[in-house]
């Protein structure tokens, strides 16, 4: 089974990635229902997943909920990032816990409430001009900096994960009062290279990972703690001053033999922020995203926060 997130090829009975450690879905044929692999038997409606009635759950084609403008971009640009190392920021997020919040409930029912969820996720990405490479069941992957580039991607990323964070939390409160159930996220981001090798006509890109990019993301999403965002210290280097950050300490991570350093993010700084250049000209400042409604506002002129480094002092 080839994972979603790393394509990396797994065994058929995997129930998590080698390559990155997700969790690795099957889709029920006859429910639609999302399974784990392995599952013998759909954990809604009954059916046989060994008779062959459960398949690889697919992701969507990106040109399907790609806005025209970001597509546009990418397809003019795609010639010249084909075969390029790019530097990038990795993110990913999902809904924590979604099969048991949603097991016992009708399919069409669960996605009338998922959906919306995914919907915030992917507006907050394109919002700041990142890619959602993936929509995998319950959550997205995303790159900043590939196929569009930008130099500040790791601060694009981190407003993306803050402003994704407000929105939800919005839906999720009206969600709770209608319907007595809590909805959660949790997202993770690491930078580093990846290598562009095709980008098609419906906009799938075909990269491939340099190092732990991919691999280190998808680990810090699957520590974060339920509303909560994680970084590492590869992030932060290229975002510090722009955002506030706890310092968690070196953790140990599945798969890494040395420990590594991890950061909770905790808002927007008050490092004011460059213009971004496309082709050429200048264009308007990013926004960051505002306190307690997850819009945007101008980033102010002048250090009003505190934005601290994760190296024990703040500036």
């Amino acid at each position: 089974m080839r994972c979603a997130r790393c394509v990396q090829d797994n065994p058929i009975h995997a129930r998590f990635c080698l390559g990155c450690g997700a969790r690795l879905e099957l889709a029920c044929v006859v429910c639609g229902a999302d399974l784990p692999g392995g599952a013998r038997f759909c954990l809604r409606c009954g059916q046989a997943v060994a008779a062959g009635t459960a398949a690889p759950r697919h992701s969507p084609a990106p040109e399907t909920y790609t806005p025209k403008y970001l597509a546009q971009k990418i397809l003019i640009s795609k010639a010249a990032l084909e075969g390029e190392r790019k530097q990038v920021t990795v993110l990913f997020a999902d809904l924590k816990s979604s099969m048991e919040l949603l097991a016992e409930r009708d399919p069409e029912e669960a996605r009338k409430i998922l959906d919306p969820v995914l919907e915030r996720m992917m507006q907050a990405v394109h919002r700041y001009e990142g890619t959602v490479s993936e929509v995998m069941g319950d959550g997205i992957m995303a790159l900043f900096g590939a196929p569009l580039a930008h130099e500040d991607h790791a601060v694009r990323a981190c407003y993306a994960a803050l402003g994704m964070q407000e929105a939800v939390k919005r839906y999720a409160e009206g969600l709770r009062r209608t319907e007595g159930i809590l909805i959660q996220i949790r997202v993770g981001l690491n930078s580093g290279e990846v290598v562009v090798r095709a980008i098609g006509s419906d906009l799938h890109m075909d990269y491939t990972a340099v190092g732990q990019t991919t691999h280190l993301a998808a680990r810090m999403e699957q520590m974060a703690a339920p509303s909560s965002i994680l970084m590492t210290a590869a992030t932060l280097s290229l975002s510090e001053g722009y955002i506030q950050v706890k310092p968690l300490g070196p953790v140990s991570v599945k798969g890494l033999s040395a420990r590594v350093e991890v950061y909770e993010v905790a808002g927007a700084g008050g490092r004011p922020l460059p213009a971004a250049r496309r082709g050429g000209a200048r264009a308007h400042s990013l926004r960051r995203p505002r306190s307690g409604d997850g819009a945007a506002e101008p980033c102010p002129r002048a250090g009003g926060g505190r934005a601290w480094s994760g190296r024990g002092r703040s500036r």
